[in-house]
This record gives C-alpha cells, sequence and structure tokens, in this order.
C-alpha cells in the first residue's frame, strides 16, 4: 500500500482502518484509487487533474450542490438505497469542504458505491439507458436553487469554437492553409458557421434557456446494478449551466457514429438511427415534462451541431500545428476533422426524419 495516498486518504471523515488501496478504473483525467477498510464502506480517492479544472472550490461546489439536492429529492420521494443512487462526497476533517490540499495537489474522497456496472457498449437498448438516466438527471436539477458556475469556461460555446478557428486559419503557424484540402474544409465550415452558432444567438435573445446538464454523457457514465436497474448517474465534474443541446448532442457524437471518430475510411461512417430514435424516446421519458418547445424542436439540431463543433476544434489544431490533441501520426487532426464532417453530413441530411421521430 502507497503510504502517501494512505495519509492523504486520513485527511477524510474515512470509517474504519484502511486497509489497502490500488487504482480504480483508466479515466482520463483524474488519477482514480480504491480504498479498501475494514469498516462499512470502501471508498473512491481521486486527484484532481487541477490543469484541467483550475478552480477546485468552484468544481466541488457545483458537485456538492448537486449531489445534496438529488439526495434530497430522492428522500422526498420515499427512494430505498439511497447511497447507491446518488455520489457522496466525504468532508475534509480540518475544514469540512469535500476536497483536501496541499497547495500542490487536491484530492477528494467519495463513498464506493457496492454491486455497480457500468457497459461500454453502446446499443439500442443502452441507448434507451442513457437516454431516460441523463434526462432524469436534468430534470431532478431543473430547480436547483444553487448557482453554478462553469469548471470549464464556454465548454460547449459554439461561437468561441468559431473564433478560434478564424483565428488559426489567420495565423496559420503551421503553414497548413496552402493545402487545398484544408482550404477547401475551412470554406465549407464557414458556410455554415452563422446556423451552427443559433444556440448562443436564441440565448441572448432570451428564447433558449441555461439548463444545470451533465455535459459529458457517455453510456460508462451511468452505474447499474446486477439487474441492469439504473443507479446514477457518476463523473460529474463537467455538471455546469448548459443548454440541453450538450447532453444530447454530446452523447450521439460517438453513439450514432457507425465508426470510430478518426476513422480514415469515410464510407464507414453514417449515422444511426436507431441509436438515436432510442436515446431520444428515453430521453424525452424524463426530460419531456420542463424541456420548453423550443429546446425540443431542437433536439435534431442538437445531434448536428456536435459533429460540427468537433470538426471545427479537430481542423482547428491542425492548422494550429497539433498544440491540443495527442496525435499517433502526422496528419491525425486531419483524418479526424474528415471523419467529424462526414458524421455532420450524414446527420444533417437525416434531419427530417430525426424530426419526425421525436
Amino acid at each position: 500500500m502507497d503510504g502517501r495516498l494512505k495519509q492523504i486518504a486520513g485527511h477524510f471523515a474515512i470509517e474504519g482502518q484502511v486497509t489497502g488501496i490500488r487504482p480504480l478504473g483508466n479515466g482520463l483525467i483524474n488519477d482514480t484509487f480504491l480504498v479498501e477498510t475494514d469498516g462499512p464502506d470502501n471508498y473512491v480517492l481521486q486527484r484532481i487533474n487541477q490543469s484541467i479544472f483550475q478552480d477546485v472550490d468552484l468544481l466541488q461546489h457545483n458537485i456538492d450542490c448537486v449531489t445534496r439536492h438529488i439526495r434530497a429529492k430522492l428522500e422526498a420521494a420515499g427512494e430505498t438505497d439511497i447511497d447507491r443512487k446518488v455520489l457522496h462526497f466525504l468532508p475534509e476533517k480540518e475544514t469540512g469542504k469535500s476536497f483536501w490540499t496541499d497547495g500542490k495537489e487536491w484530492w477528494r474522497v467519495s463513498v464506493f458505491i457496492r454491486d455497480a456496472l457500468t457497459y461500454e457498449a453502446v446499443t439500442p437498448e443502452y441507448a434507451g439507458y442513457a437516454g431516460v438516466a441523463f434526462g432524469r438527471f436534468e430534470a431532478m436539477l431543473a430547480d436547483l436553487p444553487d448557482q453554478l458556475g462553469e469548471p470549464i469556461p464556454d465548454f460547449h460555446n459554439m461561437e468561441l469554437r468559431a473564433r478560434q478557428l478564424h483565428e488559426a486559419v489567420a495565423a496559420d503557424a503551421a503553414g497548413r492553409m496552402a493545402d487545398p484540402e484544408v482550404r477547401a474544409l475551412v470554406d465549407q465550415i464557414f458556410a455554415r458557421e452563422e446556423e451552427m452558432c443559433k444556440a448562443e444567438r436564441l440565448y441572448r435573445e432570451g428564447i433558449l434557456p441555461k439548463r444545470v446538464c451533465h455535459c459529458d454523457t457517455k453510456v460508462n457514465n451511468m452505474l447499474f446494478d446486477r439487474e441492469g436497474n439504473i443507479l446514477c448517474v457518476i463523473d460529474l465534474d463537467t455538471v455546469m449551466p448548459s443548454f440541453v443541446f450538450s447532453d444530447f448532442g454530446d452523447f450521439l457524437r460517438t453513439a450514432a457514429n457507425t465508426a470510430a471518430e478518426d476513422e480514415p475510411d469515410l464510407d464507414k461512417i453514417d449515422f444511426n438511427m436507431d441509436i438515436f430514435r432510442s436515446f431520444a424516446k428515453g430521453y424525452l421519458s424524463t426530460a419531456g415534462a420542463f424541456l420548453t418547445p423550443v429546446e425540443r424542436e431542437n433536439l435534431p439540431f442538437a445531434a448536428t451541431l456536435f459533429p460540427y463543433m468537433q470538426t471545427v476544434r479537430f481542423l482547428a489544431d491542425y492548422i494550429n500545428g497539433d498544440t491540443y490533441y495527442k496525435i499517433r501520426y502526422p496528419d491525425h487532426n486531419m483524418v479526424r476533422s474528415r471523419a467529424q464532417w462526414k458524421l455532420f453530413q450524414a446527420a444533417c441530411a437525416k434531419l427530417d426524419e430525426m424530426a419526425l421521430s421525436l
């Protein structure tokens, strides 16, 4: 057992003696460990990645507000086994805050939810479960009284992403704008820019509200019990005010893609309508009661927005000289850009079909 990790865990109100600490999961952002004890619970110890989450006070404020509100909703509804249906972060012994820092690293501890499973497969069945879970998550937080901040500012702001592409094109830091294919793709993106930035315009006009959204809606961010019932949504680091398009469109960008996001063979890329219909049905079954007509009618737009946004982000990074995303070969970001643009085109071709299925 790592003595330093045991010492860090000791700053939190853990019940029982720590008997072991070992790595847990394969997350890409935070370092995660399972803390085993001789008490009634085991725990999850995480080192928060402060290069991404630079305001840990704000990050944990959001998470504390959200988990407290969901717990109160579950209690009011007479739910049983509540400790398995919402995350619970422990207070640090001296400050009472849900994190501890030595000034260089930031750590937190939550109760490990026992007998819980995650799934990686994105089938129509599990897309439906995801829709139910993330719609319910938003619905429970629709009346959250606390003010939340943005742990990653402008995370899904399409206007910002468009500006970043314009800046990359103007700077041409890696000299890649001389490539006719790059210029052609840039021109196609700019031709659609105004329509794809409509969410921000509708918000400024007071037509489109912001909600408390998860903003990282992957199928493996849900826990199930061993009977296949949804327990809760996890990985709350990106919970923040956003448009419902974030949760709806971001899930479909990966789940409804018939190929990998960096598939070089564009003929393999299509938008899977079975996944869309299943996810949308599940989502509307739990979120439908609070959605406004504008939000609901623009859900198909959300399915096109996120491959468009990701094309912009990959292409800007390619033009900048590959400074943000990790690449495995020299034109990896250009391959990603082509693939996401093909997905965007495939989704656009099915907008009418999407609208009819809502």
